[in-house]
């Protein structure tokens, strides 16, 4: 072959082998993004102090002298309707050995039935007060059936207070009715404090409405020991309507130096209202969760005021009752009891309030606060 042809051979061969390689395709290694993560920002302060208390539908702290619970509405054994904050007032019941005085709106838990009746059978001198309404549930019937003394207010306002004196040596209290309901489908609180003193005060209104047949207006001011200091923690303690819980309520609100979070069943009271935004427009931290239900059938209510100032104020997202009367001022004071904000609670119902100072105490609210905003409708 001559050398051109060998050369033309060679220059083919080339050609086509270029060819070929242009039309391979390239391949680019493209370094995958990474996973988006959403950030999650701790907003409320974390639980300090004290010991947790093991529920198994609910949440328990302690310290000193006082125990905090709240309730568990959405744990999925909740519908049990046991291991919730009434086991533990049941165990306090059962260790009561002189005298049990009840204030409760209404009752109808069955394990706090059977521990009044126990009580009662073994000496102890039990004493209840009810709203007339409510006696015709089936709890307080077997009560009154076996003996237990149960006086009615028999007035247009409610008695309304949810409280139990155990020995005259501690007082539960809170916005936990004694009901099923209460315990375990609404979110509610329950407090445990033993104090003599702070017995002292809640005896005296027990005894005025017990003994006396004084309710609402005809109540009178006469609690024993309204400020006291319990291991270093100051606390006050106020009844309605004789006790002008609003204006104290009014002027703590007003204190607020950083922050006020609340979370309130029924809220319709314009100068609390009026000091929140005031106090938000001043920079002041303001959150809030209001109870749906009462939202919408409630008149003059406040939430479409907190919205209408661009408020972090939501409705609650339990199907049931968010049942709550709570403030927490500067995440070191507490205002909490059976009183919601409303005239009808400071003028003429039978209601109670506790103010704690002390910032441990205020930390458990602080992780109520948390959960409940957590669920609510934002």
């Amino acid at each position: 072959m001559s050398k051109k042809l060998i050369l033309a051979f060679l220059t083919l061969v080339l050609a086509s082998l270029a060819c070929v390689i242009e039309n391979v395709p390239t391949i680019v290694t493209v370094e995958a993004p990474p996973p988006t993560v959403e950030k999650v920002e701790t907003v409320f302060a974390p639980i300090t102090g004290g010991r947790e208390i093991p529920l198994e539908v609910g949440y328990g702290y302690g310290k000193a002298f006082y125990e905090v619970y709240f309730t568990d509405p959405f744990n999925r054994f909740a519908k049990m309707e046991e291991g919730g904050p009434d086991e533990a007032l049941v165990a306090a019941i059962n260790e009561a050995r002189l005298s049990l005085d009840v204030a409760v709106y209404s009752m109808s838990l069955e394990s706090v039935r059977d521990a009044l009746l126990d009580a009662y059978r073994r000496g102890v001198t039990v004493r209840i007060v009810m709203e007339s309404g409510n006696m015709e549930r089936s709890a307080p019937q077997r009560l009154m059936n076996a003996g237990i003394e149960i006086i009615g207010d028999r007035r247009e306002g409610l008695m309304h207070n949810k409280f139990v004196i155990i020995d005259r040596a501690e007082v539960w209290l809170g916005s936990m009715n004694l009901t099923t309901s209460g315990t375990y489908e609404e979110n509610n609180n329950l407090v445990r404090i033993r104090s003599t003193k702070v017995a002292e005060n809640y005896l005296a209104e027990f005894n005025e409405m017990f003994k006396d047949d004084f309710f609402g207006p005809d109540t009178l001011a006469n609690t024993p020991n309204p400020t006291l200091t319990v291991d270093g923690v100051v606390i006050e303690t106020y009844f309605s309507p004789d006790d002008r819980v609003g204006r104290r309520i009014l002027e703590l609100l007003k204190g607020a130096e950083s922050s006020i979070y609340f979370l309130a069943f029924s809220f319709t009271t314009d100068d609390f209202a009026e000091t929140i935004v005031s106090k938000a427009r001043q920079g002041l931290t303001v959150a809030g969760v209001m109870d749906e239900g009462q939202f919408k059938s409630n008149t003059g209510g406040e939430f479409d005021n907190f919205k209408a100032a661009s408020l972090s104020v939501y409705l609650d997202g339990n199907p049931s009752n968010m049942h709550h009367k709570v403030f927490i001022i500067d995440e070191s004071i507490v205002i909490f009891g059976s009183y919601n904000f409303s005239a009808s609670a400071d003028t003429k119902n039978d209601e109670n309030v506790m103010i704690v100072f002390d910032p441990d105490f205020a930390a458990q609210f602080m992780a109520e606060f948390g959960r409940v905003y957590e669920q609510s409708k934002k």
